[in-house]
C-alpha cells in the first residue's frame, strides 16, 4: 500500500479532519503504543499502520477497502 492510499482510506473511513487527529493522537496497541504518524515516520509500512488503526477502531474487515470493491487492501502481516 502506498502512503497516498493510506491517507485516502483514512479520509474516507474517518473523515478528513478526524483522520489527521487519529493519526497524531491515537496510540496503537498493535504498534507498541506508537501513533500512526510516528509509525509512518519510523518507516512502518502504511498497510501495517492501516490495519493497526482498523483493529483499534474496530473497523470491520469488509469496510477496510473504503467501500471500493476494486481496491485491493493487502492483508495484515501480523
Amino acid at each position: 500500500m502506498r502512503l497516498s492510499e493510506f491517507w485516502e482510506l483514512m479520509d474516507h473511513i474517518f473523515g478528513e479532519a478526524y483522520s489527521r487527529t487519529l493519526a497524531r493522537e491515537l496510540a496503537l496497541d498493535d504498534l507498541d503504543s506508537r501513533t500512526a504518524a510516528k509509525s509512518l515516520e519510523d518507516g512502518i509500512d502504511p498497510r501495517d499502520v492501516w490495519h493497526a488503526i482498523c483493529n483499534q477502531m474496530q473497523v470491520p474487515v469488509q469496510r477496510r477497502d473504503g467501500g471500493d470493491r476494486e481496491r485491493i487492501v493487502p492483508p495484515p502481516r501480523y
